[in-house]
């Protein structure tokens, strides 16, 4: 009887899940972001949404705390909390929190049904998005400036005052729920969301076409550069979201922090030598050339002679040739050994196979 009641809402989670599973790979910034999307999508259409968030988690898990899915009245569903197993449970737990339209508190054992050996704790809470805060985070990621998310919870099954969201976005405060009740035994968990990352390549070859798609399938802001030689346009690029052609003396680098990986990836000598030339004052969180180890050395010793004075710290950050040793030799292949590389160093990992990494996988 349980399942018959429930089918409808198994057979979409079936459905849904094979789409929006690979959520899981994005990141945690893009991804609120897609999900407030969705749910206003689903606003605009008048249908109710809750939202669900890992809040803490004791032992392991498939995901982290702060990964988020939400779901309708109608059992559609976006996002994912693990790896497919617990979204079945949070599906069936989101029904009552459509009813009475109180957050509540969930728990997912997997000592006892999963491989991963942690317990979870969810939060499930109607989500509704006022066209403001719609704006606001809209802005919020175009400027690429940070959000916070605070989720106030208890490690208890079942519904009580005080629970849920608040999301704040420069000095301004959404709560997301209506109510003011304050609860001093409640656990507090926070979570910064950083800009969306971004990639800017140097280039406009078809190893940078795949680059492109690559990154952008993660979530990253992807733009391109290349000489107004090159005769591209941005539709050459599946999932960029600027192509800028500057002349080579009117390069504008402040948009480059330390939330921006740069990929130097023209193939000609020349044109390597003078971006070097107008990039020599930034500092990306990761600054990749392609090509041999020989030719980075060239592009050192001709760029020392334009530029005696340059900053060594600025040599010593290039890293070239990109990327990690998978054996990959096609221009998708090539992609993943750059991305794999990007992620080791601005999450400050070294690459090892899993099996060989002590301890737990996130750790």
């Amino acid at each position: 009887m349980f399942f018959l009641s429930y089918k409808p809402y198994f057979v979409n989670f079936i459905i849904q899940n094979i789409k929006n599973i690979i959520i899981k790979l994005f990141d945690m910034t893009h991804e609120f972001y897609s999900i407030v999307q969705q749910a206003y999508l689903w606003q605009s259409k008048r249908k109710q949404t809750v939202l669900a968030t890992v809040v803490h988690l004791e032992g392991s898990s498939y995901r982290r705390p702060g990964v988020r899915m939400i779901i309708n009245e109608v059992g559609e569903f976006f996002g994912a909390v693990s790896g497919g197993c617990v979204e079945k449970e949070v599906l069936f737990q989101a029904q009552s929190v459509f009813k009475d339209h109180r957050p509540k508190m969930m728990t997912y054992d997997g000592t006892l049904r999963l491989g991963c050996e942690g317990v979870i704790y969810i939060l499930i809470e109607p989500f509704i998005i006022s066209d403001q805060l719609y704006n606001v985070i809209n802005n919020a990621i175009s400027d690429r400036e940070k959000l916070c998310i605070e989720s106030r919870y208890h490690k208890e099954y079942g519904t009580t005052q005080g629970l849920g969201s608040c999301i704040s976005i420069n000095n301004q405060q959404f709560h997301l729920q209506d109510s003011n009740e304050v609860n001093d035994h409640l656990n507090l968990f926070k979570q910064e969301l950083p800009p969306v990352f971004q990639l800017l390549i140097i280039g406009a070859e078809h190893d940078a076409v795949q680059l492109c798609k690559a990154a952008s399938a993660l979530g990253w802001k992807v733009s391109i550069m290349a000489s107004a030689d090159e005769q591209k346009s941005i539709d050459y690029f599946p999932g960029a979201t600027k192509l800028l052609t500057p002349l080579m003396d009117q390069i504008d680098t402040s948009f480059i922090d330390d939330q921006t990986a740069v990929l130097l990836m023209t193939h000609s000598y020349n044109k390597d030598v003078r971006y070097l030339s107008a990039l020599r004052g930034v500092f990306p969180a990761y600054f990749g050339l392609l090509g041999p180890k020989h030719r980075r050395e060239r592009l050192v010793e001709q760029l020392f002679e334009y530029h005696p004075e340059i900053d060594f710290e600025f040599i010593d950050q290039l890293r070239g040739p990109a990327g990690i040793n998978i054996g990959a030799e096609s221009a998708q292949e090539i992609s993943v050994s750059i991305i794999a590389e990007i992620l080791s160093v601005i999450r400050n990992q070294t690459p090892v196979l899993l099996k060989d990494k002590p301890g737990n996988i996130h750790a």
